[in-house]
């Protein structure tokens, strides 16, 4: 009786199987697809291609196939025709995998994979650019500007090149106008005009980067970026204020955008210029009340974006300041012009102070004006000297004479001696 039992649930298993898939149990075999072929028509743009199997039974059964993308990003997803394009970047390869699928009376059954591959394109390691960002602008008369920027790979030789391309849907386009390095080369791109269009939602753009050195192979790299979540959201227009008391009425408009009003959020910037500390104050609305000190001045930017659920994008510039409330005596403005102007008196006086210290202890004074030297011998002696030499020359001559006279020579010196006293006064 245990033997009945044990048997019976596989007996059950084995005719639930063979409910579940009467093609198996007809014994129909699934051929692979043939002819399986990858082949990139765009930047950044890949054509899956097959062909049914020539040597498959064809009877009343649905034919779809399996499609199961492995690299760069897996995905798998089913599809009835023999053909599927697929937007991937492909400078690290692209591999596919794909198998017939035969369905009947809500059973199916599979064949086995076809795989191909694409081969990443050639290039040295760490030679393709990093840190790429992209934004987009979008102007009143909705033409679209794109600025991207980058930079150079660690391993890219000072004489590379870079090129950039976008794809937005089926137009391509090269850069025209670049940023450049130190070593000249490119690491931004400038397009005043392109065909991208915000207006439609979800759509992708496709940036393509390659390059050429006389030393090594640059490899390419490619990005993929939503439109919308690039895109930097104009500031919000006509901004209005009036204050009443102390309330603070603050009204604007959206900013240019083919996005509905609803949404969009925005945040306000209130300085108070007196007290000097400011407050960020976040709002959906487009209008904001606040009570204030009307006896202070301030100043009030706003910035705005798109909410998360809307696409969000980059937060747009502030707008202009605008100005209100009453200007006081010791306002920062010239509490900070004061500021300024002690500020910059003591750093004078630290630097004149820093200069004569300095100047000191390196004798720069001496070095740069050197005393004018004096004679050594003062000039009264020097002349004596002189005239002392010329009376010895004299007397030398008269020494007989002068010799037997004493008192003529006394008085021959009286008078050499006025005379060289003269002189020196002189």
């Amino acid at each position: 009786m245990a033997t009945v039992v044990s048997i019976f649930p596989i007996l059950l298993w084995t005719m639930m199987a063979f409910q579940a898939n009467p093609l198996q149990a007809k014994g129909i075999q699934v051929l692979p697809p043939a002819n399986f072929t990858l082949t990139v028509t765009a930047l950044a743009k890949i054509l899956l291609q097959w062909k049914p199997n020539p040597d498959q039974e064809q009877k009343n059964y649905t034919v779809r196939y399996d499609v199961e993308i492995m690299t760069p990003v897996w995905e798998v997803y089913d599809t009835k025709y023999t053909h599927s394009t697929r937007t991937a970047v492909l400078h690290n390869g692209f591999s596919a995998r794909i198998r017939t699928l035969l369905l009947y009376n809500n059973s199916q059954i599979e064949s086995n994979w076809v795989t191909a591959k694409l081969q990443a394109p050639s290039g040295a390691v760490e030679t393709s650019v990093t840190n790429l960002s992209c934004v987009i602008y979008t102007a009143i008369n909705n033409i679209a500007s794109l600025n991207c920027t980058w930079l150079a790979g660690e391993m890219a030789p000072k004489d590379t090149k870079y090129f950039l391309f976008y794809r937005y849907n089926s137009y391509t386009e090269e850069c025209q106008e670049y940023s450049k390095d130190k070593w000249e080369r490119n690491i931004g791109c400038r397009f005043p005009y392109t065909y991208i269009k915000t207006s439609e939602i979800g759509q992708l753009v496709v940036i393509h980067i390659n390059g050429s050195s006389k030393y090594t192979a640059i490899k390419p790299f490619e990005q993929l970026f939503y439109e919308n979540t690039i895109e930097k959201v104009n500031p919000p227009r006509n901004v209005t204020m009036s204050l009443k008391q102390n309330n603070l009425q603050i009204n604007w408009e959206e900013p240019v955008s083919f996005f509905q009003n609803t949404c969009f959020e925005y945040e306000l910037s209130i300085h108070n210029l007196k007290m000097g500390y400011k407050q960020i104050l976040k709002t959906k609305a487009n209008s904001f009340e606040l009570l204030i000190d009307d006896t202070c001045r301030y100043s009030i930017q706003i910035k705005a974006n798109r909410q998360s659920w809307c696409n969000e994008g980059f937060w747009s510039d502030w707008t202009d300041p605008l100005y209100i409330g009453k200007d006081q005596p010791g306002t920062p403005i010239d509490s900070k012009a004061s500021m300024v102007l002690s500020a910059l008196v003591v750093s004078i006086c630290s630097m004149a102070m820093l200069i004569a210290i300095i100047c000191r202890r390196c004798h720069l004074w001496s070095r740069l004006f050197p005393p004018i030297p004096t004679p050594k011998t003062n000039l009264k002696y020097l002349f004596l000297n002189n005239n002392y030499q010329r009376a010895r020359s004299c007397t030398s001559e008269t020494e007989t004479e002068i010799g037997s006279y004493p008192e003529d020579f006394r008085s021959y010196t009286e008078d050499l001696y006025s005379d060289v006293l003269e002189d020196s006064v002189i």
